[in-house]
């Protein structure tokens, strides 16, 4: 069970080795720029969606993006206080 956390524009790393990297017993979240990967129309969408880990999003950069109405709802929308319970839950982490 690992916290996989998503920091940087998906176009600005190899996506297929992090979702390679995923089972369906981890999280992902995305956070600051990482964020984009989870609009609705985002070319990114389907393979995040396949990969079988619970998907999150920070709702604080995603509003900072101006992005609120359009994140799929395939990811759960967290705040700080959700972050820091995922940081617990998944003592293991990998920040991409």
């Amino acid at each position: 069970m690992m916290l996989f956390t998503l920091m940087r524009s998906p176009y600005q790393i190899d996506l297929d080795i992090l979702l390679q990297a995923l089972t369906a017993e981890d999280a992902l979240l995305l956070l600051q720029d990482g964020v984009t990967a989870a609009v609705e129309k985002s070319r990114f969408l389907p393979r995040l969606k396949a990969c079988g880990a619970q998907l999150y999003v920070l709702q604080e950069d995603v509003a900072a993006r101006g992005l609120v109405a359009q994140i799929s709802t395939n990811f759960a929308v967290i705040d700080y206080n959700g972050f820091v319970t995922l940081t617990i839950k998944h003592q293991q982490q990998v920040a991409w």
